[in-house]
C-alpha cells in the first residue's frame, strides 16, 4: 500500500501511524514536557521541534590545526564548536614554560594568545557559530580571549553564544587541572557568573560537570548527586555575593557521561531534572521558569571505549548516544573509535558525527516526546534513583556542602570504592567487556592514528617569544599591573583581564599574577 504523504508538521512512522507529540499512560501522566519539574524534558515538543545541538569536541596542535578541523566538522553538519585545550593551557602555562615540556598541543589546542585565539576562529564567524570551551582554572582567561576575538570581528559580547565549563570543585574531585585554592578559584566562578549576566547574557558561564567523575569511577546515582551538590554550593556563592537566584540560574549548564547501562542511563537524565527543578523552587525559591531547568550536554564515555578491536567502540558510542537522546539532552558529543589509543583522526571523527546525525534523522525516535515514559522499569529506575540522590544530598548538607565534603575526601572516597568494585567484576569476568575479556582476538588490524610531535612545542614556543617582543611591553605590564591590584580587593577581576588580553598578555602570565595573589592549591592524601 502507497504511503500516504504526512500534513505539514504531522510525524508518522515508516507504515504511516501517526505519532502523537506526548503520550500519556502512565503514574507520571500529569507531568507533561516542558513543566515543572521537568522530568519529561525542559520543552513542550523536544526533537520534534528541533535536535540538539551536535558537538564534537575537538582540539589539537597549534591554533592553525584546529582551525582547520573546525571548519572540516562544520562542513560535515556540525552544529556547535566544542574546543578542546592542552594542558599547558588548562593549567596555565605558556608553551616556553619548563612545566609545558612535552605536553603542548597533545591533548588539545595550545593557546596561549589572544593571537592564537583569533587564529582557531579565522574565518568563523562568532556571531554565528555557539561554541562550548571545556576550561576550568583558566576559564576567566579563555573567555576574555573569546570576547575579544568576537570584538575584533566586530561582533558585541551580547551576541556571543556558548558555554565555559569552568567547574573548579570537580577538578579537585576527578580531575586535577586545578591552579588555585578552592576559595580565590571560587571568587573567579563568581565573577564569571556576575560579569556574564550583565555583559555576554547568551552565554553560560558554568557547566557543572558530573562527566569526569562518572569517568573516575561514580555510579550513575554518585554522579547526579555530587553533581546537582556542586550546583548548589555555586548558587550559594552567587547569592552570598548579592545576586537574585533568576538573575542568573537561566544562564546555569550541566554536563553529563552516558555510557552503556542503557536504561539506567535514560533513567539518570529524566530523575536529574526532576531533582534539580525541586531543590531550585523549594530551597532556592527561584520563580523563573527557565531558572529551574536543567540544561545539559552530554558526552558518551571515553572510560567505555576499548583499545582492542577499536571497531567496536562505534557500536557502543551508538547505544550511549541514543540513552543521551531518550534521556533529552540539549547538546551531544559522541566519542570517536579510536581514542583509546590517541586524538580523534579526521575520519573517526566524522563517523562519531554522523552517528548523532542517523539517531536523528533515521531513527524515529525524535518523532515524539519522552518515548520512554510509561515503561514500569523506567518509571521504577527514576524512582530509586531519585530517593538514592537524596539521601546523598542530605548526607553532603551535614557536611556543611559540597566543599566540606570534597575537602573531607568522601566525594573521592565514595568515587574510588565504585571504581575498585568495577576493575574488581572486569578482572575477575563477572563484567564481560567484548574484544577484552570475552571474543578477543590475537592479532588487531592497523589503525590510522592521529600523533602530534614534539616539534610542535618548539614551535609555539618561538611564537610566544616573539610576540612579547613584538607588543608594548609596558602597556601589557601596566594591564597585568592593575589586575593583580584588583586581585588584592573584592573587584570583579574579568575587566581587568579582558584589558589584560586586548594587550597580549598570555595565559601564563595572566595565570602567574593570580598565583602570586592566591597561591597554588596542594591536595592532601586522602585514604
Amino acid at each position: 500500500m502507497e504511503k500516504k504523504k504526512a500534513k505539514t508538521n504531522e510525524f508518522v512512522t515508516d507504515s504511516n501511524i501517526p505519532v502523537k507529540p506526548i503520550y500519556n499512560q502512565s503514574k507520571n501522566s500529569k507531568e507533561s514536557p516542558g513543566k515543572y519539574p521537568f522530568t519529561r524534558g525542559i520543552h513542550s515538543g523536544m526533537y520534534r521541534d528541533r535536535l540538539w545541538t551536535m558537538r564534537q569536541y575537538s582540539g589539537f596542535g597549534d591554533a592553525a590545526q584546529s582551525n582547520k578541523r573546525y571548519k572540516f566538522m562544520l562542513d560535515s553538519g556540525q552544529t556547535g564548536l566544542s574546543m578542546a585545550f592542552d594542558l599547558p593551557t588548562q593549567i596555565g602555562h605558556d608553551p616556553d614554560s619548563s612545566h609545558a615540556e612535552g605536553e603542548v598541543g597533545k591533548v588539545g589546542v595550545s593557546i596561549a594568545s589572544l593571537k592564537d585565539m583569533q587564529t582557531a576562529f579565522n574565518g568563523i564567524n562568532l556571531g554565528k557559530v555557539s561554541t562550548s570551551m571545556t576550561i576550568n582554572a583558566t576559564a576567566s582567561t579563555l573567555l576574555a580571549y573569546y570576547i575579544a576575538v568576537g570584538k575584533l570581528q566586530g561582533i558585541s559580547s551580547k551576541e556571543l553564544r556558548g558555554t565555559t565549563q569552568n567547574d573548579i570543585l570537580k577538578e579537585y574531585v576527578a580531575r586535577n587541572t586545578y591552579i588555585y585554592p578552592p576559595q580565590p578559584s571560587m571568587r573567579l566562578i563568581g565573577d564569571m557568573i556576575d560579569y556574564c549576566a550583565k555583559n555576554v547574557p547568551q552565554w553560560y558561564p558554568i557547566s557543572i560537570s558530573g562527566y569526569h567523575m562518572r569517568e573516575a569511577g561514580a555510579t550513575a546515582v554518585q554522579e547526579i548527586a555530587f553533581t546537582i551538590a556542586n550546583g548548589i554550593e555555586y548558587i550559594q556563592t552567587c547569592i552570598d555575593r548579592g545576586l537574585k537566584i533568576d538573575d542568573f540560574a537561566p544562564r546555569l549548564s550541566f554536563f553529563f557521561c552516558c555510557t552503556i547501562e542503557f536504561f539506567e542511563e535514560v533513567a539518570k537524565f529524566r530523575t536529574a531534572r526532576k531533582v534539580y527543578a525541586k531543590i531550585l523552587k523549594e530551597r532556592f525559591h527561584a520563580k523563573n521558569p527557565k531558572s529551574l531547568q536543567l540544561r545539559f550536554h552530554t558526552q558518551t564515555s571515553g572510560e567505555s571505549l576499548t583499545a582492542q578491536q577499536p571497531d567496536n567502540n562505534i557500536v557502543r558510542v551508538a547505544v550511549q548516544a541514543m540513552a543521551a537522546v531518550l534521556g533529552g539532552t540539549q547538546s551531544l558529543h559522541t566519542n570517536s573509535k579510536d581514542e583509546a589509543l590517541a586524538l580523534p583522526s579526521q575520519e573517526a571523527a566524522k563517523i562519531a558525527l554522523r552517528t548523532q546525525q542517523i539517531i536523528g534523522y533515521e531513527s524515529g525516535i525524535t518523532k515524539t516526546v519522552d518515548p520512554m515514559a510509561g515503561s514500569y522499569y523506567m518509571e521504577s529506575l527514576c524512582d530509586e534513583i531519585e530517593e538514592q540522590t537524596l539521601s546523598y544530598l542530605k548526607k553532603i548538607d551535614k557536611m556543611g556542602g559540597a566543599l566540606g565534603a570534597i575537602e573531607k575526601g568522601f566525594f573521592q572516597s565514595e568515587i574510588r570504592q565504585n571504581a575498585y568494585r568495577l576493575k574488581k567484576e572486569v578482572d575477575s569476568n563477572e563484567r564481560i567487556l567484548v574484544g577484552v575479556n570475552k571474543f578477543d582476538e590475537k592479532s588487531e588490524k592497523k589503525q590510522n592514528l592521529l600523533r602530534i610531535g614534539d616539534s610542535l612545542g618548539k614551535k609555539q614556543e618561538r611564537a610566544i617569544k616573539q610576540l612579547r617582543k613584538s607588543r608594548d611591553n609596558k602597556k601589557t605590564e601596566y594591564a597585568l599591573s592593575k589586575m593583580q591590584k584588583a586581585a588584592e580587593t573584592d573587584k570583579n577581576l574579568m575587566p581587568f583581564i579582558l584589558d589584560a588580553v586586548l594587550v597580549n598578555a598570555t595565559t601564563g602570565e595572566i595565570s602567574n599574577t593570580f598565583r602570586e595573589v592566591f597561591g597554588e592549591y596542594r591536595p592532601k592524601e586522602v585514604f
